[in-house]
Formats: structure tokens, sequence, C-alpha cells
């Protein structure tokens, strides 16, 4: 698979021709929309990771592609073909195999209301876990990281990933950072994942896993 990440929390994987797209939200400029997209997988609601332009967008150069996310994203997107994922289902779009962990959203703060949010595994290779740190369903080849937020501790971020054993992370959910920002996580990050033989990699294109 070719995955390709972009800013903040939006990344595609491309296999046999066909792209998932995964949370492309309001704050990843460079996301450009490809062809041959079978299916968006958007975590939650919230617009860093869910923006209606974006996805009528991709739906306009992809009309048979699915909506795979809470129901308050699918009801937001009536015109989109869509699918609820429920935390322990698996589901199977071309050359994709999905398995949906998790179901709520990580504490900001206790007077904010939780919302829906999953984690996603796929093809039994790259895990996800959305916005929190809802555990793999199995072993992980690829974890990507989040590594910034309102409800994140650093060293909960360094904490999961230890507890899933990746053979590579990569950052994400980082547009919170400066440059200089996600330099220090990038120095930091490194020197916790080496004595777990974990390879950190900051991604900038793409890369086959």
């Amino acid at each position: 698979m070719k995955l390709t990440k972009y800013g903040h929390a939006c990344f595609t994987l491309e296999k046999d021709g066909k792209v998932l797209v995964v949370d492309p939200g309001g704050i990843s400029p460079d996301f450009i929309v490809p062809e041959h997209v079978v299916a968006i997988v958007v975590t939650h609601e919230h617009a860093d990771h869910f923006d209606p332009d974006v996805l009528a967008a991709i739906y306009d150069l992809n009309p048979t592609s699915i909506l795979i996310s809470t129901s308050e994203v699918i009801t937001h997107m009536p015109d989109h073909e869509g699918h609820i994922a429920e935390p322990n289902e698996s589901f199977t779009v071309g050359p994709f195999e999905l398995q949906f962990t998790g179901g709520t959203h990580a504490v900001i703060y206790p007077t904010i209301p939780l919302i829906n949010n999953f984690g996603v595994m796929i093809n039994h290779r790259l895990y996800y876990p959305g916005d929190s740190f809802a555990p793999a369903p199995e072993t992980v080849d690829v974890l990507a990281l989040p590594v910034s937020a309102p409800w994140l501790k650093f060293s909960e971020a360094i904490d999961f990933m230890i507890a899933t054993k990746p053979r590579l992370v990569f950052p994400t959910h980082d547009a919170i950072y400066s440059s200089a920002g996600n330099g220090i996580v990038d120095r930091l990050v490194p020197l916790l994942a080496s004595p777990y033989a974990i390879t950190y990699q900051r991604l900038d294109g793409s890369i086959e896993i």
C-alpha cells in the first residue's frame, strides 16, 4: 500500500489503483482530492477531521465513494452514501479491510460533552485511533500517532506508542504545533521509541508500507 500523509490528521492509502481517504478536515490545506476514491473514513465530527466542503469535493470527483463515519457526520452528508462505523465491527470496501475500535472521543475537559469517535485498523497493517488512545484490535505494523491536541498529554502519546509496539510510527494530529514545536516532537519521539525497536518517521509525501 502507498501511504501519503497530508497536513494535520489527513492521510490516504492506495492499493490496487483504489484510494482510501482518512480525516480530510479543515486544517489540511495541502490535501488534493484524488481520483479512484472508494471510501472516506471520518473518525468524528470535529472540524479538523470533518469538512463538509472537502467531502463534497471528493464526492463530486468520486460519486460512488462511501462515507464511513459516525452517525452525526453521516447525517450532515445526506447526499453521500454512508456507513456508520460501530466499535468491534469489520467492514470491507474495495481492497481495504477496516476494523473499528473505541467509540468515544478523549476527554478535552470534564464539562465538555463527549462525542462519538472511532479508531480504525486498515488491512491488518496500519492503526489510527482518531482522537483517542483506544487500543488496537491486533498487532500493529504502522501506527499513526496523535502528538498534539487539547485532549492530549505528550507522555500519554508515548505510553500509547510503547503499549502498541508498532514497527513504524509517524506523527499525526500536529497542526496545533508550530514548526519549532514539531521539531521538539521529532527529537523526543525517536529517543523514546528506540529502546523498543520502534522506528519514528515524519512523513513528507508518500511511502510504501
